[in-house]
């Protein structure tokens, strides 16, 4: 009989019968993840802060010392620590850019119904899904120059894209457009589906050309998505190290982030590679406070 009067209570009164509490319940769920975060994340990173304070070198044995700010007033000073910075700079500027356009524009042509629209849709997004590391190595046949086809397609002969201190930058951000231009194109297709179709069909009834009803009805409602799919780019192509290790050695397209990997694991810096790794950290930070209020004052208007 019990049983019976068990199976006709609401769950949160059976697990009360049985002596859990909805508040038991949900650290069941909740603590183990903590616990996983707080050991995999933010423990690693208040103990790399620690490190960036000292001469501490992960293959010596000898013990670390002290050293204060010393790590981040070199980095600071070094010109070839900001020349990394500008290159990653202009690499962020040109591979973001370039998604959000071609994924926006994508997205403008998939947001109508035709045949095989399914099938179109899950063969655009499989760059994004592959390991970045083939990616580069498989771009890195295309761009050469004995048998790659993309200089066969333009006519270019014999030229060494990523031998070439002028456009091995701007070959991996053509590779990392490629990449995740699908994801840029996901999220948009996710804010277009969502604006009311009654807008569009008023402005045809008012006779609205193309231009206006882009700037005035889909641009507006769908910026907020465009700036999280920008805010979650910039903060990617910043980190940004397989594509751009794979594919090229030229010092043009040395990355802040194979500056940070060499730093630490051939220089074997360590101390100073934890600086130069909160340096960056501090610069992602700002740069996205700044996407996240703008966020913001678009949401209020």
């Amino acid at each position: 009989m019990a049983s019976v009067a068990l199976t006709n209570l609401d769950p949160a009164s059976r697990a009360a019968a049985r002596g859990w509490s909805d508040l038991t319940i949900r650290n069941m769920f909740i603590i183990p993840t903590l616990v996983f975060l707080i050991v995999f994340n933010i423990f690693p990173l208040i103990y790399s802060l620690g490190y960036s304070f000292t001469n501490f070198a992960a293959n010596r044995s000898e013990p670390w010392q002290f050293v204060g700010l010393q790590n981040y007033r070199e980095l600071l000073t070094d010109d070839h620590i900001w020349s990394n910075f500008v290159i990653t700079a202009k690499y962020v500027i040109v591979s973001v850019a370039g998604q959000m356009i071609v994924g926006f524009g994508l997205a403008l042509l998939l947001n109508r119904s035709f045949p095989m629209k399914g099938l179109i849709t899950t063969l655009l997004l499989l760059p994004m899904m592959m390991s970045a590391a083939v990616v580069g190595l498989f771009w890195q046949l295309l761009y050469s120059p004995s048998w790659g086809p993309i200089n066969y397609v333009f006519g270019l002969g014999d030229f060494a894209w990523l031998s070439n201190p002028d456009s091995a930058l701007y070959a991996v951000a053509i590779t990392d457009i490629w990449m995740w231009s699908p994801f840029v194109m996901l999220l948009s297709l996710a804010g277009l589906s969502a604006v009311p179709q009654h807008l569009y069909e008023a402005a045809a009834i008012d006779r609205a050309g193309w231009w206006y009803t882009f700037t005035r009805i889909t641009l507006p409602l769908v910026s907020p998505i465009l700036l999280i799919a920008l805010i979650f780019r910039t903060m990617e192509a910043f980190k940004t190290f397989d594509i751009a290790y794979t594919m090229t050695t030229q010092p043009t397209a040395e990355l802040i982030a194979i500056r940070l990997y060499k730093q630490a694991f051939q220089q074997w810096d360590t101390g100073k590679s934890c600086a130069l790794a909160y340096i960056v950290l501090i610069m992602v930070l700002a740069i996205t406070n700044i996407y996240v209020k703008y966020l913001n004052k678009v949401k209020e208007r």
